[in-house]
């Protein structure tokens, strides 16, 4: 357009008016999609927060069972640490599987599936821990996770929360995704000036310290069975 405003003879008050349908005649097809998350709640699916050279993205967490002995299937292109994270969140979910009312007769012939999409895309890092357990909790009690909440957090054997980098380009991202809850480390508070201040009152921000607080907030409908504390309010809203 200032190509043809430049080089041609055109009026004085010339106008041209760029939408969406011309970007697309003019660059072609896209090439490019934007991930979308879940649009109802699901048993075994959790929203995670990833960071990327370019920025943060949404990372969509698969848990399923199925017949079998035991065992633990990881796919989606998993760096060692993740892998290991995916362990100790399973691990972490079985010590709990009393007070979650779950029972371990019941896991032992079932085979747990953890998936996370768009397999040609490396990922690693720990920071994933919390999802993943998240996902795990919610197949293993048959309860969905809430589809407006997104979370990111490493975890440990003992069920602590740890912080982890590159908040304000996750939460920037679950803004642009439209997700308004979050979930984070405690200890990641600190992170939070630097978010912009617009996208921040318009987010739900829970700062959590056990993974029982991530289950209670995370979780549609917790079973009364369950000794699950709810943690405290939130901190910034």
């Amino acid at each position: 357009v200032a190509r043809r405003f430049v080089g041609e003879n055109v009026a004085a008050d010339f106008k041209d008016e760029i939408n969406a349908l011309r970007v697309q005649e003019m660059l072609g097809p896209i090439k490019f999609r934007q991930q979308v998350v879940a649009a109802e709640s699901e048993i075994g699916l959790a929203t995670g927060l990833a960071w990327t050279e370019v920025g943060g993205e949404v990372l969509q967490i698969e848990a399923t069972l199925t017949k079998g002995r035991g065992t633990v299937t990881l796919t989606g292109k998993l760096g060692d640490v993740m892998q290991e994270s995916a362990q100790a969140a399973l691990t972490c979910i079985k010590s709990r599987a009393e007070r979650l009312g779950i029972n371990l007769d019941f896991i032992r012939k079932r085979d747990l599936h953890i998936h996370v999409p768009e397999g040609a895309i490396p990922k690693d890092g720990p920071s994933a821990g919390i999802t993943m357990a998240a996902a795990m909790a919610s197949a293993l009690m048959r309860v969905p996770v809430r589809k407006n909440v997104a979370m990111t957090g490493e975890i440990t054997l003992r069920g602590k929360v740890l912080p982890i980098g590159g908040v304000k380009e996750k939460l920037l991202a679950a803004h642009r995704f439209g997700i308004d809850t979050i979930i984070l480390p405690k200890d990641n508070e600190k992170d939070l000036p630097d978010v912009p201040e617009e996208v921040r009152n318009l987010l739900t921000i829970n700062l959590v310290e056990t993974i029982d607080e991530v289950i209670a907030l995370a979780l549609e409908d917790v079973p009364p069975t369950t000794e699950v504390g709810v943690g405290s309010a939130p901190l910034w809203t």
